[in-house]
This record gives C-alpha cells, sequence and structure tokens, in this order.
C-alpha cells in the first residue's frame, strides 16, 4: 500500500506538460497547454494541460484527471504501477513506504528483461535459431510480425540461460522469475525452457512479464509451457497480446479474444490488430478490466468452431454475464483455427465473420436449445443441466433476473421454473455478529491495525466514499460510470482502495490495506447505501453527479477568478477568449451531468437498470 503523502509528493513533484509532451504535441494557450486528445479521434484540439492545477481536460470525450490517471488512462497501467514508474522518474523512493517486495519484483523484472533479450538474439542467430525460423514460417509468420510480437529461441542445451544468469551475478533472480531451476542433484541450476520457440507475455506498456514456450524439434515434452506466476506476472490479469492490440481496440471500442498465443499472431498478420488472447483458460474480472482501461466496449469471441469451440464459449459466459459485459460469439467453420482461418481467407474473411458475430446469449440458447419451446422436456432440461455452470456464476440481481426471464422466454416455462430447475444456491450469508455492510467484509476488531502515520490523514469527501462504497458492493456498477468518475477521484486513500478491489485482489485485502480513516469512512458509508438491486444504483448515480458537479463548478469558479478584471469584449485576451470558450462549454456539461446522472426511479425516460449481455 503506498501511503497517500507520497502519492501526493509524486503529483507535486511530476511536470504534467512535460509528461503529457512525451505523447501529445502540446501548444501553449495562455496558462494552459492544448493539442489534440489521445483519448479519441478528432481534428479541432480540444485537450488541455492546466499545469497550475497539475491535471488535463478534454471538451470532447470528457477525459480528466492528474498525472497519475493519463498514465493509466494512455499506457493501461494499473493505478499503483502509474504511481511507481512516475515516483522513479522523478526521484522519489518508494521502496521504504511499499511492500517488502518490491526489490523481488524489481530483480524479476531484470531478469525477465535479460531473459527475453537472450531468447530474441537465439532466435536470429544464422544456425541456433533454424528450426524456430522454419517453424515460424510453416505457420505463415513473417519476420516483421515476429519481431514486433518479441519472439525468441530457447535451444536444448540444459544450462545456456543459467551460465548467463551465473556470469552475471543474476542467478537469484532467474530463480525468483522461474527462468531457471535447480538441478535434482548436484550443484547449479539447468534452463526451464528449451527446445522451444519463446512468446513473451507483456504488460500492456510493452515488458515483458513472463514466457510461453511452444515445442519445437523435440518430443520430450508438453506441447506449450508457461511460465510460473511471479510478483510481476498474474495470468489472471494478464491478457496476451494487449501491447500490439491497445491502439486499435481504443479506436475500434472493440476487442477480439481468442484462446492461443499464435491464433493471437495469426490475426495481427493479416491486419486484425484488435486481438488478443488468454494466458489461461479461464477468464477473470482482473482481464475485463484490463480490457475496460483499453475502452473495449464490445468483445468478440474468436473461437474454434467444433466442440471443444462450444466448451470455451460455455467456459467464458459465466463471468461475462455477471459482468454485464457486451460480447458476441463468432466461430469457425469445423477443423479451423483462427490462424488458419486467418491465413487462408485474408482480412476481409476474417472481418466477415466477425460482422456476422451473435450476441452471447443468443448464442447459447440457439446452441443448447435450437427448437426452443418446442422442444421435449428432456431436452430442455439436458440443456438447463448444461447451463448450470453458466448461471451459478451469475449472482442475484437485476442481471441474473433478466436473464432468467430471457430462458424462460426461449424455453417456454415460467422464471420461476427455469429458476427452480437450475437450482442456484446463493453463497451463505454471514452471521450478523459484526455491523459491516459488506458481506465478505473482515470484522473491524478482527483486523490488525496499521501504525498510526505521523500526520493526520485528510477524511475523504463524503461523495467520493458513498461511490467507491458502492462499487466495494457491486462492481457491476462501473458500467454506469458513463463520465468515468473513477479519474475523478481526489482522495489517493479512495483511488487505492478501487484499484485494489478493481484489479481482483479482493474486499478483504483493500479493506485490510487501506488506512483506518478510509476503513471506517467506507464502512460507514456502506451503512447509508441500500443493500442492492435499483435502489443502490441510484444513489451510487446520484453520487457520480455530485462529484462531477463539484469538478465542474470548482473550474467554474476558477475561470470566473480569472475573467472577472476584462473591462469589456474589446479588452479580452486571447487567455480570456479561451477560458470563456471553456466556461460555455463547462455549462454545457454541467447541464449534461445533472439531466443524464439521473436516477431511472427518479425520473422519466432516463436509463434504466443494468442490462444482461
Amino acid at each position: 500500500m503506498i501511503p497517500e503523502h507520497k502519492i501526493q509528493e509524486v503529483l507535486d513533484r511530476v511536470d504534467i506538460v512535460s509528461l503529457v509532451s512525451r505523447h501529445v504535441e502540446l501548444k501553449k494557450a495562455g496558462r494552459e497547454f492544448k493539442g489534440r486528445c489521445p483519448f479519441h479521434q478528432e481534428k479541432t484540439p480540444s485537450f488541455y494541460v492546466v499545469p497550475e492545477k497539475r491535471f488535463y481536460f478534454c471538451h470532447g470525450c470528457r477525459a480528466s484527471g492528474d498525472a497519475v490517471s493519463f498514465i493509466q488512462r494512455y499506457l493501461g497501467k494499473t493505478f499503483q504501477d502509474a504511481v511507481r514508474d512516475l515516483a522513479q522518474e522523478v526521484g522519489i523512493d518508494l521502496e521504504a513506504a511499499q511492500d517488502p517486495g518490491l526489490k523481488e519484483r524489481q530483480q524479476v523484472k531484470e531478469a525477465t528483461d535479460f531473459a527475453a533479450e537472450h531468447f530474441r538474439g537465439l532466435l536470429w542467430h544464422e544456425d541456433e535459431g533454424r528450426a524456430a525460423r522454419a517453424y515460424l514460417a510453416s505457420r505463415g509468420v513473417s519476420e516483421e510480425v515476429a519481431q514486433g510480437f518479441g519472439l525468441g529461441w530457447a535451444p536444448a542445451q540444459w544450462s545456456l540461460l543459467a551460465d548467463r544468469f551465473q556470469k552475471n551475478g543474476m542467478l537469484e533472480w532467474g530463480l525468483k522469475a522461474g527462468l531457471i531451476t535447480k538441478r535434482n542433484s548436484g550443484d547449479g541450476c539447468i534452463d526451464f525452457f528449451r527446445s522451444r520457440l519463446m512468446v513473451p507475455i507483456r504488460a500492456p506498456e510493452g515488458r515483458p512479464i513472463a514466457f510461453g514456450g511452444r515445442l519445437v524439434a523435440a518430443e520430450d515434452g508438453p506441447k506449450y509451457l508457461n511460465s510460473r506466476e511471479s510478483r510481476l506476472y498474474n495470468k489472471s490479469e494478464t491478457l496476451f497480446g494487449m501491447d500490439q492490440a491497445r491502439d486499435d481496440i481504443h479506436k475500434r471500442k472493440t476487442a477480439v479474444l481468442v484462446e492461443g498465443y499464435f491464433d493471437c499472431i495469426g490475426l495481427h498478420q493479416v491486419g486484425v490488430r484488435n486481438a488478443v488472447a488468454l494466458c489461461s483458460t479461464n477468464l477473470t474480472a482482473g482481464h475485463l478490466q484490463v480490457l475496460k482501461r483499453a475502452e473495449a466496449r464490445d468483445l468478440v469471441l474468436l473461437l474454434d468452431g467444433d466442440s471443444a469451440g462450444l466448451a470455451a464459449v460455455e467456459r467464458l459466459a459465466g463471468p461475462l454475464l455477471a459482468a454485464g459485459a457486451p460480447t458476441r460469439v463468432a466461430l469457425l467453420p469445423q477443423g479451423d483455427d483462427p490462424d488458419v482461418f486467418a491465413r487462408r481467407e485474408g482480412t476481409d474473411g476474417v472481418e466477415r465473420l466477425l460482422e456476422g458475430a451473435q450476441p452471447l446469449t443468443a448464442y447459447l440458447f440457439a446452441t443448447l436449445l435450437p427448437a426452443g419451446k418446442q422442444a421435449s422436456f428432456e431436452e430442455k432440461m439436458s440443456a438447463l443441466e448444461r447451463l448450470k455452470p453458466v448461471t451459478s456464476q451469475v449472482p442475484p440481481g437485476l442481471t441474473r433476473s433478466a436473464l432468467i426471464s430471457a430462458l424462460a422466454g426461449h424455453f417456454g416455462w415460467m422464471p420461476a421454473q427455469i429458476e427452480s430447475s437450475l437450482q442456484y444456491k446463493p453463497p451463505p450469508t454471514p452471521k450478523p455478529a459484526v455491523s459491516s455492510p459488506y458481506p465478505n467484509a473482515v470484522p473491524a476488531q478482527a483486523v490488525p491495525r496499521p501504525v498510526p502515520k505521523p500526520q493526520a490523514e485528510r477524511p475523504p469527501p463524503e461523495s467520493e466514499a458513498l461511490y467507491v462504497a458502492a462499487i466495494l458492493r457491486d462492481s457491476r456498477l462501473l458500467a454506469r460510470d458513463t463520465f468515468r468518475v473513477c479519474d475523478e477521484l481526489s482522495h489517493m486513500g479512495l483511488r487505492m482502495v478501487l484499484a485494489q478491489t478493481t484489479s481482483g485482489q479482493g474486499l478483504e485485502e483493500a479493506l485490510f490495506e487501506a488506512s483506518e480513516v478510509v476503513k471506517r469512512t467506507l464502512l460507514e458509508a456502506g451503512r447509508r447505501l441500500s443493500p442492492a438491486g435499483m435502489e443502490l444504483e441510484a444513489e451510487f448515480i446520484l453520487a457520480c453527479r455530485d462529484i462531477m458537479k463539484k469538478r465542474i463548478d470548482e473550474r467554474l469558479v476558477y475561470i470566473k477568478r480569472a475573467t472577472e478584471q476584462t473591462q469589456g469584449a474589446f479588452d479580452l485576451t486571447e487567455e480570456t477568449r479561451l477560458l470563456l470558450s471553456e466556461r460555455k462549454e463547462l455549462l454545457a456539461l454541467r447541464k449534461r451531468v445533472l439531466d443524464e446522472l439521473t436516477p431511472a426511479s427518479s425520473a422519466t425516460g432516463t436509463k434504466g437498470p443494468m442490462q444482461p449481455v
């Protein structure tokens, strides 16, 4: 947990104009700087950086925030990694303030970087990499694409990498990274990957964090071998190819999800560059958060058109439906996999297949019970049996109710009959011995209290505490954050809690690591919220409105003070004209916020509750 005062110190020392200028061409406009927004396509610059306030703001897409949120949004990094990178850049030592594993994390990073260069050099070595290059050619992977993905080669030698680690004083680092292992007998170490085409698994910004190895020119061992998890690599939060796909996902607002490394590489080879792949068989909330940070509003599953493809859809459907993620399914012809199909049909063929993708629920219903209402009783019960693992992952609430209603319409049964047949058993409710608004929270008296900080911590604003407490209770509410209020939170303690819970670390761990002030404020806010459903959603929307209104009003007050000395229209400077223009846009935004962020229960014609896929 990075202390709030350290995060604030980072923000105070970062030159936000210099930071943003690395990625956006900025021109001075009075006291501010402006340019074309990096978060949406535009011809006329509407993106402003305000050094005095240390924040950025776009009048077009309404993206806004500080230096940390810019790094998060532009590079797709987590909150913690963004703070760490900026701290290192401005010379602030977070090691003493962070967990004791930070040093190990850095060692694993350096060992992984070293290994990536080692493997890459061997692939393009004239003799050493010949077998691997032949395999790439057989799969239609060009040298340019192979270079782009950083592919490499691990020869059959037992200790080539281990010896290089030893020579460079990095042997322990290589062991921590899982790249080498100790010999079963005798001294020394051997390489973990041998006779394998190496596929670096990289973070969204492009740094290698792990590897997948495909066996080539050998028969001893599994076809694929993957790095174990480490302080650097968590497969439940990592999507292969995200570093290559991020920009295209951002532009197209759509991501194509496949199951294999070479399926993803094959799609990129033909120009479908918004494709990513799972690093495991399971899809998690952490994966969906990675896609959300890349602003993917639509997800297309591109899977094999056989029984394995259908099984994959059923396996992935549960978390997708639970998260309310808009998803479609595109199935390949029997016997094809994505990279084979892409080589044969090219970009146009893949795009046609993706355009014809079916909504996830429609695909599931039609596949599991093609005859619908006309099916026999036995067929309906068999289909429901197949659906149990899917529906069991969708908790009680609006999404589950809508899903059960849709199933009832397809089956021709009453919703109560469907629910009864599925035999869903909600998780047991904890004993109400401790007063806590969160069903899974550790009792307050059972949580060890951290060492008090020397300075008094600023309590979070009320509306921000309600916003975070509502998401802790139901993470699907993030889908209703249409104005990205998550980027507007001013309290760093709340931002840390939100970042941890949405990255899959869990509510208990987030509350355990939070300061007493943040913990107490969140518990008090939680007691004020409704348990679930439309009431909770309405309270969340009102919190969003309050936060946005406050941010806009603060900016309007600044503009008023900066322009109130103007005598008349002929005395306007360029800076004043820009500020008055911004004031007009802010007033329009304020009206939009007040109009759109109105709970469905209190206005007619507003957005209703969250809908299922």
